[in-house]
């Protein structure tokens, strides 16, 4: 009977951390702020098939041009596509973008920062300095190196966050991982013969996770920014894709005659960016405090 029980109290007890972490959240009013916008987002890239009025390639061509109003909340651009819905549906293609993309390079990042900061010497040294040649490059400016090679695709936009936030997170994970080693909890594993992959992630890893989440909070708003930005210089993912930077950019030619066709998805970026930036440093005042 305790056996069958485990499970469901793991699960209670699961949930009761992660309602005390959105407690907590809401408890600073930027943070609140952040996490509500983000949530909001997120809801968009769930549920926007559902929610927007139009296809997000659909074009209607007696309402072409039109400005906002009651039939259009952020009005049509020039093909007669409205702004709203493809604002909307954009929400799923930039947040499922920068969040996998964010997630791969979070579990990869750890694990070359785990296995650099604990092994020490040549593996150390040559993959940090490997890693510290990527850094010396604007993001940008690697996102669109990695592009002219691989192609613009949205396979292309995901593996090049990978590359490019893989050596900051290890870099983070490193520099946790070389002042815990040497505690004696990891002493004691190892003098009990405990294989390397238990002492790393059994041992080690839980002292990583508060570092590691803020970090991962960070980079996702930067995937958004990047993915955004990639799209704008027409080397992420390609029309007729509602990804907001695309947007942005073809509405720029028509800015003087179309504003609200550049301003809604610009608008839209900034607020999810700030949203988890803002959300970021309340997860950051959450585990700082239960440390």
């Amino acid at each position: 009977m305790a056996a069958s029980t485990t499970p469901v109290t793991n699960t209670l007890s699961a949930r009761h951390r992660l309602g005390e972490v959105v407690r907590l959240l809401y408890d600073k009013p930027a943070t609140a702020l952040g996490t509500t916008i983000f949530l909001l987002f997120f809801f968009l890239a769930l549920f926007g098939p559902l929610i927007a009025p139009y296809g997000f390639n659909e074009q209607i061509y007696t309402d072409a041009r039109q400005p906002p109003s009651a039939a259009h909340w952020f009005g049509t651009d020039n093909l007669g596509r409205d702004v709203f819905s493809r604002i909307i549906l954009g929400a799923r293609e930039i947040l499922l973008l920068s969040g996998l993309g964010t997630a791969l390079a979070v579990l990869s990042g750890t694990s070359f920062g785990l296995l650099s900061g604990y092994l020490g010497g040549l593996f150390d040294e040559g993959l940090m300095r490997f890693f510290d040649s990527l850094l010396a490059m604007p993001a940008l400016l690697l996102a669109l190196l990695l592009l002219g090679t691989l192609g613009p695709s949205k396979e292309g936009v995901l593996i090049v966050i990978v590359i490019v936030y893989t050596p900051i997170v290890a870099r983070v994970v490193r520099s946790v991982v070389l002042a815990v080693k040497s505690k004696a909890f990891v002493e004691a594993a190892q003098i009990q013969g405990e294989s390397l992959r238990r002492i790393l992630f059994r041992e080690i890893l839980p002292s990583v996770l508060p570092a590691l989440a803020v970090e991962a909070a960070l980079r996702f708003s930067y995937a958004i920014f990047l993915v955004a930005s990639l799209g704008f210089l027409g080397v992420g993912v390609q029309t007729p894709s509602p990804n907001w930077g695309l947007m942005v950019s073809e509405a720029r030619h028509h800015v003087s005659q179309l504003p609200w066709a550049m301003y809604f998805p610009a608008g839209a970026i900034a607020v999810v960016v700030i949203g988890v930036n803002l959300m970021a440093d309340g997860l950051k005042r959450i585990l700082q405090a239960s440390r």
